[in-house]
């Protein structure tokens, strides 16, 4: 069974500011907003980059989940790390033999989500969907919409190719979600990483005094530069080589 990193979500104070931003800069746009994101007191906004996809979620209710993250994280920043796969239900019943709880099953017509309790994966709100059987990454994607494949511009940003975790421990939270998904953790010199079929979670040392969480986004770009401009004329900050939207870093890499 595969296990691809599909979609990665901000939440933010306000949506519409990140969504700018991001189109802004990215040259992206939205492709779907989903309704069914009500049920947990949020609004949403999807814009694709090559088959993965970027979510920004806002509350618009007192006393969600959300916006008490937003609220321990000090503001707009990494959410949840999302991954799909072709077996659901054999995923579900691994979580059931580890003890990982299930704090959230989705079921919207042929889509399956697992929604994994934060307390026992650390890290993020990290989600395992799967829509019908699975199938190639130009295929549906519920979250995304039915269309979704019509909004996909990659002359600034090609694809996404993985995901940054930053604790206070780093290898504990990377042999705890190595364990969860299945997969090995490999040391490196700046931290640990787990190979997914089409990315990489990378876990680093929090630095940035926000604590546990999504912290980054590795992008593949043709030009790095020109992201970085159209950060500069945004009035958003340059780091590590990147750009920071939303809260969030995102590492720019160009394939040399």
């Amino acid at each position: 069974m595969f296990l691809r990193l599909r979609q990665l979500c901000l939440v933010a104070g306000k949506l519409e500011p990140v969504v700018e931003d991001l189109r802004s800069v990215f040259d992206i746009e939205v492709c779907h907003r989903d309704p069914g994101v009500g049920q947990f007191g949020l609004e949403n906004a999807l814009l694709p980059i090559g088959h993965s996809f970027i979510e920004v979620v806002a509350p618009v209710e007192e006393g969600t989940a959300a916006g008490r993250y937003l609220q321990r994280r000090n503001g707009d920043g990494g959410y949840m790390v999302i991954h799909d796969t072709d077996e659901i239900r054999q995923w579900e019943a691994r979580m059931n033999t580890l003890g990982v709880r299930i704090a959230a099953a989705l079921e919207v017509d042929e889509y399956r989500g697992l929604q994994l309790h934060p307390r026992d994966t650390g890290g993020a709100l990290l989600e395992i969907n799967q829509t019908g059987k699975g199938g190639p990454l130009e295929g549906a994607y519920h979250p995304a919409g039915p269309d979704w494949q019509s909004h996909v511009h990659t002359d600034v940003v090609t694809a996404v190719m993985g995901a940054e975790l930053q604790s206070d421990e780093p290898e504990a939270l990377a042999n705890r979600w190595g364990n969860i998904l299945e997969r090995p953790v490999v040391a490196g010199e700046s931290g640990f990483s787990i190979e997914l079929d089409n990315a990489r979670l990378r876990f680093v040392r929090a630095r940035d005094g926000r604590g546990e969480g999504l912290g980054g986004i590795d992008l593949l770009v043709p030009d790095a530069e020109v992201v970085r401009e159209r950060c500069r004329r945004n009035d958003l900050p340059l780091v590590d080589g990147g750009v920071l939207v939303g809260g969030v870093r995102f590492y720019l890499g160009t394939g040399d």
